[in-house]
């Protein structure tokens, strides 16, 4: 009896009935791997294409669904073996808020629907990714997994999958060679910036990273004296930066106003010492340049981040000062002035009284 045979008769003992959607009872793993648990299990389009259908039983019984059964997931196999093949699975089956399946409660899986991700998927667009693009497949496990796909560590590499050219800048930066290099975790990745499932296009009021966003949301580590206390790193570039024009005209709600990318890039922030970097003193008149026509080496004479409260500050803390005691004195005369006034004005009352 020949072997193929003898996979034909496994297959036909392990059959379960074609039965509807609704009646379809959940499909044990052992019998979905007759197949799909070989390795040379695959599938060649027209074109050539080759995917392959192989499962790893080890993986899957390490992620987070190993007590699921298959057609938890893939609820559209009624059959085995399937005739049809199986659709693309739909995550909110059991994602979604108040399900009853353990799924988890804390997140809003309705915001990817109107990201730039849910919307390009919305549209039609194939290259769109959805949740297994991210999260992995049969290897989905716990965000607190350094195995994981979203393990902090992971997650520039799982986004570079789709956005190539900026993860290699993103590497390159001040935030990717301490992560990859230094291994740590305090610096910015993807979604501390750009959010998770809630991803918006910069050009929306709402995003994250909208140009009127922007200071806000690096300040939430430049601004934070736990993280950055531990690297030396000065936190007055924050209040700094809202004390300037650029700062103010922001708050009042200009988005074509200098912000910190605007000065220090995006996914390329170098350190100002580095030739490379945006800030670097050689490099200043061309940044200031892309705003102030005919910027010159000038602009790179002076400090950037001016704390007028401090010495280091030069002519502008000395003026700064002088500004504050003349204001202090003024106040201090006009006041006097009003109550010598007052003073004299209850003496000639009681003059003419008497």
């Amino acid at each position: 009896m020949s072997k193929k045979i003898i996979q034909l008769i496994i297959v036909a003992l392990v059959c379960i009935p074609a039965v509807s959607a609704s009646e379809a009872q959940p499909v044990d793993l052992q019998k979905c791997t007759i197949c799909h648990g070989k390795p040379s299990h695959k599938k060649v389009d027209d074109s050539g294409h080759v995917t392959s259908l192989y499962v790893d039983e080890k993986i899957l019984k390490s992620s987070v669904h190993a007590g699921k059964a298959c057609t938890d997931c893939h609820g559209d196999v009624t059959e085995i073996p399937h005739r049809a093949p199986p659709q693309k699975v739909n995550c909110t089956r059991c994602h979604y808020f108040g399900n009853p399946s353990g799924a988890p409660q804390d997140v809003d899986y309705r915001a990817y629907s109107k990201s730039v991700h849910g919307q390009a998927a919305a549209a039609g667009n194939k290259e769109a990714p959805w949740c297994q693009d991210c999260h992995g497949n049969h290897n989905i496990r716990s965000h607190e997994d350094p195995a994981s796909n979203i393990f902090r560590t992971q997650i520039p590499k799982t986004c570079g999958k789709c956005h190539l050219d900026i993860y290699a800048a993103y590497k390159e930066s001040v935030h990717g060679e301490a992560l990859y290099e230094e291994g740590n975790e305090d610096v910015p990745v993807c979604t501390s910036c750009h959010g998770e499932h809630n991803i918006l296009s910069p050009k929306d009021p709402e995003s994250t990273v909208y140009a009127g966003n922007i200071a806000e949301a690096c300040s939430r580590c430049h601004a934070a004296e736990a993280i950055m206390g531990k690297y030396g790193i000065d936190i007055e570039q924050v209040a700094t930066y809202e004390e300037s024009f650029h700062g103010m005209a922001g708050k009042l709600g200009s988005a074509t106003v200098a912000n910190c990318a605007s000065c220090h890039g995006i996914h390329d922030i170098r350190g100002p010492e580095d030739p490379k970097s945006s800030v670097h003193i050689d490099n200043i008149p061309k940044t200031c340049g892309r705003c102030h026509e005919g910027a010159n080496t000038n602009y790179a004479k002076g400090k950037m981040h001016i704390d007028a409260t401090k010495k280091d500050a030069g002519i502008v803390y000395y003026v700064a000062f002088a500004f504050k005691w003349l204001t202090i004195m003024t106040l201090v005369g006009l006041v006097g002035h009003i109550l010598l006034d007052l003073n004299k004005k209850a003496k000639r009352a009681r003059s003419k009284k008497t």
